[in-house]
């Protein structure tokens, strides 16, 4: 789960603070040594130590500026979103009007599919996300119920399908600096924790690149195909790892 490296002064969700990203840039680059249970600012010396619990270590989805420098993981680049695409894992790139709104990770009968979004400044998105999935998915006549995963709150869902029937899902949420990635695991990953680990390992080492640019909360970060990706013409190889283009259908999960 992603944890901020420092607390943020509290800013107007809507202001403007053009200061913001080099004083994230600053933070983010300055060396910190660890001493028993506090944290030492080595660039800084003098100033006053802080708690360790304020400087917990991320572990993933990653923010590109967090990202270990020895992580060699290969990724393909949308953009707002790096999605690494393991031998087996499928990623299909959701379309809707000529414009890329998500990507979908499919590993067998399973699937996850995944948007990223900006977030305010001084707080995350997720806590009041799962109160509205769960209610939007019982008007529609699924259910949801709140739960602890991988990644910590989640939900477990009834998503309403064809024909009047359900179908399992999970919620998955990770509030980062500035943004907030979201996925949706469906197929038998939903209920079986065994295959839905595989399916978490890769949204574990998605990269989120928020940019700079001003952006309200909840929208979604802008995504593009590589170039390498839209100039390719050579056949896949079976068995291969595999980029597909789909027009995205209708969904019930939108959080704008």
């Amino acid at each position: 789960m992603f944890r901020r490296r420092r607390e943020l002064d509290a800013l107007d969700d809507n202001e403007v603070d053009e200061s913001f990203d080099d004083e994230y840039d600053d933070v983010a680059k300055r060396p910190a040594s660890r001493v028993d249970d506090e944290i030492v600012d080595v660039v800084n010396p003098t100033a006053a130590p802080r708690p360790a619990a304020e400087v917990a270590e991320t572990t993933g989805p990653w923010d590109h500026r967090d990202r270990p420098r020895d992580d060699d993981m290969p990724r393909v680049d949308l953009g707002g979103m790096r999605i690494p695409i393991p031998d087996g894992i499928e990623l299909r790139i959701e379309v809707q009007e000529e414009t890329i709104v998500a990507a979908t990770l499919v590993t067998g009968s399973s699937q996850m599919m995944v948007h990223a979004f900006a977030a305010p400044k001084s707080a995350g998105l997720w806590d009041d996300v799962r109160n509205e999935i769960a209610d939007s998915l019982r008007e529609s006549g699924g259910s949801a119920e709140p739960g602890q995963g991988t990644f910590g709150p989640e939900l477990r869902a009834r998503i309403p399908a064809e024909g009047g029937m359900t179908q399992p899902g999970r919620f998955l949420g990770v509030d980062g600096p500035r943004w907030f990635l979201r996925g949706l695991m469906t197929g038998p990953a939903a209920t079986d924790p065994v295959q839905a680990r595989r399916l978490e390992d890769v949204f574990r080492q998605v990269v989120v690149n928020r940019g700079t640019d001003a952006m309200a909360p909840r929208d979604a970060l802008p995504l593009h195909l590589p170039r390498d990706v839209v100039e390719a013409a050579t056949p896949v190889e079976p068995d291969a790892p595999t980029l597909q283009l789909q027009e995205r259908g209708p969904e019930i999960t939108e959080i704008q």
